[in-house]
């Protein structure tokens, strides 16, 4: 499995910019290419961040709920943060779409939506970690599940420091700390992150129960917009000859 992701990633670069653009899953090129232009939109002067940072007083009073999506669209400013975060879209989060839900679109929007309702909670509930933008922690939630279902490949940070994909996670929020970054989107991610693969990989495991099926509405909405056929997870159905699910070929946490 090693090698074919290295040979998939090298025929990905030997291709033009617009082929390479034009082979994304279309979830991540979204979600890419909104982070892109909000950044390159702010450094031309437009007040994006303020209008797109999660603030529930502007959300329930003047009805701006586009902010529940926004905040996950506002990387930051051009520099290494922003080339890391939207690098890591790039390679883990299209790596997901496309391998571990191949075919599976929908089940990878309601992937998201479940990290996405996870984090936009974390005002009521620890008000001290409330962050206003959490494009960050998607991002870790998604590079936490991608380690998680590729444990043991080999990875490395800025082609220097190599490690097993297992580990990677923890390794990119150093280098965050390093940057002087805060490191707290970052293990927001990675535990929200946790959450979801605990009950959609590790507790069904164990139980037989899966409770993280995605809706058939959300099944609807992603097949009108895409006018993709939509396969169910498997993993959330429990039926071994469906499609393939998120199996989580990782370890426990508790191992």
């Amino acid at each position: 499995p090693n090698n074919t992701t290295t040979t998939t990633q090298q025929q990905q670069m030997s291709n033009s910019p617009g082929e390479w653009y034009a082979s994304l899953p279309p979830i991540c090129k979204a979600w890419g290419t909104a982070c892109v232009l909000i950044t390159f939109g702010t450094q031309f002067g437009l007040p994006l961040p303020v209008n797109l940072y999660l603030d529930y007083k502007l959300i329930w009073e003047k009805f701006q709920i586009w902010r529940l999506i926004g905040n996950f669209c506002f990387i930051g400013g051009f520099g290494f943060p922003f080339v890391f975060r939207t690098l890591m879209i790039a390679r883990y989060g299209v790596h997901l779409e496309q391998k571990t839900f191949e075919n599976r679109t929908s089940d990878f929007v309601w992937m998201l939506m479940i990290n996405m309702m996870i984090l936009l909670p974390l005002k009521f509930i620890v008000p001290s970690v409330s962050q206003p933008f959490y494009s960050s922690s998607l991002i870790f939630a998604m590079l936490y599940l991608w380690s998680r279902e590729n444990p043991t490949q080999n990875t490395s940070i800025m082609g220097m420091i190599r490690m097993p994909a297992f580990y990677l996670p923890w390794g990119m929020m150093a280098l965050t700390v390093l940057m002087g970054g805060d490191p707290v989107p970052d293990f927001l991610g990675v535990l929200s992150g946790h959450v979801y693969y605990f009950f959609s990989v590790l507790y069904p495991r164990q139980s037989g129960v899966h409770f993280l099926k995605t809706p058939q509405w959300v099944e609807a909405a992603v097949g009108s917009v895409f006018g993709n056929p939509v396969i169910r997870a498997a993993s959330n159905i429990a039926q071994p000859n469906e499609a393939r699910r998120f199996v989580g070929r990782g370890r426990r946490l508790a191992d």
